[in-house]
């Protein structure tokens, strides 16, 4: 029994020595078994200098306490004589919990850690093979296999080896264990193994020869008749190699008493899980020549033949290296590499995406797919680069002038910490995880096992967040640079990518014209003014979020034009420095389409827009009224004073444009919006209220250039349409209705030509061919049409509506809303018209029939000649037409009796006929949808063509950005189609039922 007095002084040495259980540590230290080594300060002091000083003593006990009690005395005593062996085994036992599991199981393993050979510092396979060679079944074989592991555990935790050479270690020992486990098989089966010739291929980080403690071990496997068997017997020698190679994964990944050694994975085989798991070579080839997908060869460029016959082995390797450094000339590369380089995190549980060492934002992943992507490009020329490891293949692109050496540099450093600390996470219970833990004494044991000491969890956040974002960080840039460094002609005596080099790499990144793309880089870059320092600074992230649109040359090209119109002022590059989201803002929408780059280029001084935290953010319409009309009030004539309300329009258009492409394809600092119809309902009010702006602009201007301040008629601007709708797109007119009303003591005829004078000067006012785009004013919807006057007094429409109306009429008026002019002689003329689009008691009969024959009329006529109903977007089968017209119909028939259709929008109408039970909730979200989609399309077709569509473009680089809007990755154009068509069927359908009556 240990005296008080010496355990407060053990108690004490235990803390200074890291023990966070001391007491606990003292009852350890009283058992028997550890008589002779209680009190030992070289003991204590190997144990403080683990990862866990309290898991080692714990592992240390059972160990002792496993020994059989004739060997017990041999291993205290070589415990405390061998300081490497202590080193060693303490190291091993505070690191992992799982091979002190193992250790207690097989006592007599401590011996493998005693003594080390000059050999045994770095073993290859052949020195794995040994330490297995005795097994002859899966038990036995696990049990070498954690014998083997236990010392390259040693050699890791004391610092032996590094992270690299741990790496390769581990597979070389999964090599050996599989050679191991296929000779067992083979064993078992000596006719199988008579009839064929089968050979292991392995993929992933076992083939890269950079395997983790825990890890799936890819594989693909190959086989031939053996030679002399008839060729009729091919499909019998497969079987036979199917029942060895399934026979070897059983051995490996089946779990026992001894747990498992990993899974083999063959997923990477051709067809995946749905192939053979065996094939011949030529299957092999035949499939990877017509079938195989790029990443399908990227998987191959770690392809190492491990085991089985050598011969065959490297006869695989041999036949499929060529295809892999042949991939970037594929046609399908392109859009595969955007795919691929696009961050998929979805599968990540939104709580583990910051704890995700390997998927996560700045994780291994970044590192590997760079590196891969990169030696596919420039592999294809230069043989340098074919390695399957990332650090040799990441030495070789910096020694080759792909990558910048201080890039490659960083990289390197920082891949090797998040590997050691993947390892370690791995160790200590041996399970397969990239996760890092969140328990503080998990922290801190993985802190202390990197050699971080003082505070050992703060220093782990600290320097893994640090490298984490040096590899986010140069994960874009490491693609991107050395194109600068090609064409800046900077720093004499740097290795720098050839021109043929560049265009390559730009080429595979999705620019169509990579000649063109380094004369931009050129201009831009080169020279030593601060001016390029600083757009070479900003380049390498742009380029990366061009490569990602649909169209990355217009994106370069658009930065060059802007930037040689800006770059001269001192904000301009100082905001996209600075500023986080200008730069990514800016590049989305320069290569998201034609719009709104022509917008910007005709001012680019509203980039400033894109940096302000409110600068997207639509500006109602009394704002803009005031802005519009102090800006026509200050001008001399009116040709200035519309054109100061247009320039105020095109920076309006501009600013929705980008918030409405920033929100449909996301930015890392602004997610994309989650819901499509808020981004239409936003761009529909937005440019209603700014075409309301400028057409309230137009008309004082008319004004004031004939009559000065008051006009001797009263004069309103009715919206129509999707104007008075709320739901203008960009390409849509402003269908309109002009009312007047003369003033007092004004004669009929005097105010009729006043009226009309007014409405032709703001129609010719707003059509003046400007570099501003032109706002149409469309009066067709007026009583008789083209045939009748342009403009009438509220009388006259009183009379007409009363005894001339058509029901088509009255249909129309349900969009009717006051846009401009005198508000009281609007609102009027909405109390005038109400009567008629929201009938008492609803619409007979006859007017029902009336206006399904109109619209059944409109879709045998109107639909242009050769055009696709089920994809065109206003007047095919479930578009915009179809869901306006049911949805009109249902308020004319029930506007009366409910308040809440009476509004001149189709989504709030829809809305409120769904509450007021006059269609089921699936229907009214069946019309809902199909709407949304159809007005995103033709707000896409806008925004990509920079002309006004109504159906997909037939370019595919135009289709491609249309999908991109609209939430489509590159390649998946065709699965936006189908959708397109499989909801606006759905519509057509409740359309049937809900207009037709069928």
């Amino acid at each position: 029994m240990t005296v008080p007095g010496r355990r407060s002084s053990t108690f004490s040495r235990l803390l200074r020595h890291g023990f966070t259980d001391p007491s606990g540590a003292e009852r350890l230290l009283d058992v028997p078994e550890l008589s002779e080594l209680r009190g030992d300060s070289v003991l204590l002091d190997a144990l403080g200098a683990t990862a866990d000083p309290d898991l080692a003593l714990r592992g240390l006990v059972r160990l002792v306490e496993a020994q059989p009690d004739t060997e017990r005395q041999t291993f205290t005593t070589t415990l405390l004589a061998a300081k490497p062996f202590r080193d060693r085994l303490l190291g091993v036992l505070g690191a992992s919990e799982a091979l002190g599991d193992h250790l207690a199981r097989h006592p007599r393993d401590w011996e493998s850690l005693v003594t080390y050979e000059a050999a045994d510092l770095h073993p290859g396979v052949a020195e794995f093979e040994r330490g297995l060679a005795e097994a002859v079944d899966a038990v036995s074989l696990r049990v070498a296999y954690r014998r083997c592991l236990l010392a390259i555990a040693a050699r890791d935790v004391c610092g032996t080896t590094d992270v690299a050479e741990t790496a390769a270690e581990l597979a070389d020992l999964a090599t050996a264990t599989l050679r191991a486990a296929l000779a067992i098989a083979r064993t078992a089966a000596p006719a199988d193994a008579a009839m064929c010739r089968l050979a292991v291929i392995a993929m992933g980080k076992c083939g890269g020869h950079e395997l983790n403690y825990v890890s799936d071990v890819d594989v693909i496997f190959v086989a031939e008749p053996t030679d002399g068997t008839e060729a009729a017997d091919e499909g019998k020698a497969l079987q036979a190699a199917t029942r060895l190679a399934s026979h070897l994964m059983r051995i490996c990944s089946e779990t026992n008493i001894e747990g498992t050694i990993w899974p083999v994975d063959a997923n990477l085989r051709p067809e995946g899980r749905n192939g053979p798991l065996v094939r011949t070579l030529s299957s092999h080839l035949a499939y990877y020549q017509r079938w195989a997908k790029t990443w399908e060869f990227q998987a191959l460029l770690k392809a190492r033949a491990v085991a089985g016959d050598p011969e065959l082995g490297a006869q695989y390797v041999d036949a499929v290296s060529p295809l892999v450094w042949q991939a970037a000339e594929r046609e399908n590369f392109v859009p595969d590499v955007q795919k691929m380089r696009r961050r998929v995190v979805d599968n990540i549980p939104a709580a583990q995406v910051d704890r995700e060492l390997k998927l996560g934002p700045g994780g291994l992943r970044d590192v590997e797919f760079a590196v891969q992507l990169l030696q596919l490009v420039h592999g294809r020329s230069d043989a340098t680069l074919h390695s399957g490891t990332t650090l040799d293949a990441l030495a070789a692109l910096a020694a080759g002038g792909y990558v910048g050496r201080a890039d490659a540099s960083q990289l390197d450093e920082a891949y090797r910490f998040l590997r050691a600390m993947e390892h370690r996470i791995q160790l200590y219970r041996l399970r397969r995880t990239h996760l890092v833990p969140e328990d503080e004494a998990d922290l801190r044991r993985l802190g202390r096992s990197l050699g971080l000491r003082t505070d050992p969890v703060t220093e782990l956040n600290r320097t893994w967040k640090r490298h984490a974002a040096v590899v986010r960080r140069l994960h874009e840039k490491i693609f991107y640079r050395p194109l600068l460094d090609a064409v800046a002609q900077l720093a004499p005596g740097e290795i720098r990518l050839s021109p043929k080099a560049a265009g390559q790499r730009l080429e595979a990144l999705g620019y169509a014209d990579p000649a063109a793309a380094l004369r931009h880089l050129e201009a831009l870059a080169s020279g030593v003014s601060r001016k390029a320092a600083i757009q070479r600074t900003l380049l390498p992230v742009l380029l990366g979020w061009f490569a990602d649109s649909a169209d990355p040359d217009a994106g370069l090209l658009g930065f060059r034009k802007v930037s040689d119109a800006l770059g001269k002022t001192p904000w301009y590059l100082r905001l996209l420095r600075d500023e986080g989201a200008a730069a990514e803002n800016l590049a989305r929408v320069l290569s998201a389409g034609r719009l709104a780059p022509d917008l910007l280029l005709r001012a680019p001084e509203a980039v400033a827009l894109l940096g302000d935290p409110e600068g997207l953010k639509p500006r109602g319409r009394e704002h803009l009224e005031q802005e519009v009309l102090a800006a026509v009030g200050r001008a001399d004539d009116a040709e200035q004073a519309v054109a100061a309300a247009r320039g105020v329009r095109r920076r309006e258009l501009f600013r929705t444009a980008a918030a409405d492409l920033i929100g449909s394809y996301g930015t890392e600092d602004s997610p994309r919006e989650p819901d499509p119809g808020a981004l239409v309902d936003r761009v529909g009010e937005a440019v209603t209220d700014l075409n309301a702006a400028t057409i309230a602009g137009a008309l004082r201007a008319a004004v004031r250039a004939e009559w000065g301040d008051e006009l001797p008629t009263r004069f309103a601007v009715i919206g129509m349409g999707r104007f008075g709708g709320h739901e203008v797109g960009y390409g849509s007119d402003a269908d309109v209705l002009f009312v007047h009303e003369p003033r007092e003591g004004v004669d009929e005829q005097e105010a009729a030509r006043a009226a009309n004078r007014v409405v032709g000067e703001m129609r010719r006012l707003l059509q003046l061919p400007t570099a501003d785009p032109p706002l149409l004013i469309d009066a067709d919807l007026r009583p008789e049409g083209k045939s009748g006057p342009m403009v009438r007094t509220l009388k006259s429409y009183a009379a007409y509506y009363h005894r001339w109306s058509l029901v088509w009429e009255s249909q129309a008026l349900l969009r009717a809303a006051p846009m401009a002019g005198d508000a009281e002689l609007g609102a009027r003329f909405v109390e005038l018209v109400d009567p008629l689009r929201y009938p008492a008691e609803g619409l007979g009969e006859d007017a029902v029939r009336e206006i399904r024959r109109l619209k059944a009329r409109m879709e045998s006529e109107r639909l242009p000649r050769g055009a696709d109903p089920t994809l065109h977007a206003k007047l095919g089968r479930g578009g915009l037409s179809d869901v306006e017209w049911t949805v009109q119909l249902l308020q004319m028939r029930h506007g009366w009796a409910e308040p809440g259709l009476r509004t001149t929008r189709t989504r709030e109408a829809l809305a409120a006929a769904h509450a007021a039970g006059l269609i089921p909730t699936e229907e009214a979200q069946t019309l809902d949808e199909a709407w949304v989609l159809a007005s995103r399309v033709r707000n896409a077709v806008m925004l990509v063509r920079g002309r006004a569509g109504d159906t997909f473009p037939s370019d595919p680089r135009e289709l491609a950005a249309v999908g991109r809007y609209l939430g489509y990755e590159t390649g998946h154009v065709g699965e936006m189609v189908d959708d397109y068509r499989r909801i606006t069927r759905r519509a057509r359908a409740v359309v049937e039922e809900y207009f037709y009556g069928a």
